[in-house]
């Protein structure tokens, strides 16, 4: 009789196996799960945020597990530091293969519209849009001379309708939307995918302040989730990392809900 029974030796490979990954907002919330995730999956990630004990705390985590990972400063509203973080990849790679853009803040003013403040505005462009922007074209660059890789920004599920809480965030983010589709396009040539994510209420520490400020939004949101909860970080994560992968090959210029169906 002839066994055809196999014996596999070796774990497969993980989702990102042998990819260098740049985290933005790594320090916290979505981006430190999806660091832990990425590593998990095989990536070498470079974890980027203005909070760097807390990005150091995640990076021991991930080594510690036999994991690949290295932090770097940055703030989101200095473009010469975003760009510097980029050029530090490089330095300790070669090159870069994925970039999930994450970092961002939510409007400090929670109210209408014309309570919302020339500041307001200023701040969400500056973290929310350009810092997108100038991340994705310094991203691209190295991409660009490294064989081409894919780009993930978080956008919100606020983007997808009227905002009236947040109407600055929804505005920036609904513009994250628009160049994120708008560089799938141009760089798809190049080799460089590009999508979005929006996600809706998810249990992190931002959703926590917010609870602090508006009593009652946790439970609101999820109420208004059909899949009647909100997020954890890691499931999140789990999109990004599979847009972020060879799964998602023929993917590009998508935004992706990841909203329980809020947004449905």
């Amino acid at each position: 009789m002839t066994n055809n029974t196999h014996t596999i030796d070796s774990a497969p490979a993980g989702l990102l196996a042998g990819k260098v990954v740049l985290i933005t907002g790594a320090s916290r919330g979505i981006g430190a799960a999806a660091a832990r995730l990425f590593a998990s999956e095989g990536a070498a990630v470079v974890l980027a945020a203005r909070g760097t004990a807390a990005l150091d705390s995640v990076v021991q985590e991930i080594r510690a597990d036999g994991g690949v990972a290295d932090a770097v400063a940055l703030d989101l509203s200095d473009r010469a530091s975003i760009r510097t973080a980029v050029d530090r990849v490089e330095r300790l790679h070669g090159r870069l293969d994925g970039a999930f853009n994450n970092g961002g803040v939510v409007q400090q003013q929670v109210g209408p519209l014309d309570t919302t403040t020339d500041k307001d505005i200023e701040e969400q462009f500056a973290v929310n849009f350009l810092a997108h922007w100038t991340a994705m074209n310094a991203e691209a660059a190295l991409m660009r001379r490294t064989g081409g890789g894919a780009i993930v920004n978080t956008s919100s599920i606020g983007s997808r309708r009227a905002n009236r809480a947040l109407p600055a965030y929804g505005a920036m983010k609904r513009a994250l939307n628009s160049i994120t589709e708008t560089a799938a396009v141009t760089w798809a040539a190049d080799g460089i995918r590009v999508n979005g994510i929006t996600p809706g209420g998810t249990r992190t520490e931002m959703m926590r302040e917010w609870e602090a400020t508006s009593p009652g939004i946790i439970e609101a949101n999820s109420a208004a989730t059909p899949l009647g909860r909100m997020a954890e970080p890691r499931e999140v994560a789990e999109a990004a990392a599979w847009l972020l992968s060879d799964r998602a090959s023929m993917v590009t210029g998508a935004i992706v809900p990841v909203d329980g169906g809020a947004g449905a």
